[in-house]
């Protein structure tokens, strides 16, 4: 099974990491027309890194990556229809970087639960890792 946070050993002092795991999310995303008209269930993990010392010692909200931002990011940016998951994948690295001065890399992995490829297939995922 992928775990995108598996591969995550960079130590740097002060830095951590903020998960937010399997965001469950009905869209309408695909190249097909019947994909935009009956929709499928998808699921999204987003991992950012930041230095976390700060909010550590002063226990204050701003001071952190707010994952209730992320959140709504996924949610707002997952009902946009599009027809690469790519293209879904990249708005929501875009909204965190633009909305979280703290971030400094991220990685969104958006999966298409029970794609409509001709198998028996439990999911198609993509993920984006990008740096600041």
């Amino acid at each position: 099974m992928h775990d995108i946070f598996a591969n995550f050993t960079q130590r740097i002092k002060g830095m951590g990491i903020i998960k937010v795991e399997n965001i469950k999310v009905y869209a309408f995303h695909g190249c097909l027309a019947e994909e935009g008209r009956i929709g499928s269930e998808y699921s999204v993990d987003v991992l950012v890194r930041a230095n976390l010392q700060k909010s550590a010692k002063t226990d204050e909200l701003q001071d952190t990556v707010d994952y209730v931002l992320i959140n709504t990011i996924v949610f707002e940016e997952m009902a946009k229809r599009s027809k690469l998951l790519e293209t879904v994948a990249k708005r929501i690295v875009d909204r965190i970087f633009s909305e979280s001065s703290l971030v400094t890399h991220t990685e969104v992995a958006v999966s298409k639960l029970n794609p409509p490829i001709g198998g028996d297939v439990e999911k198609v995922t993509i993920l984006l890792s990008e740096d600041r």
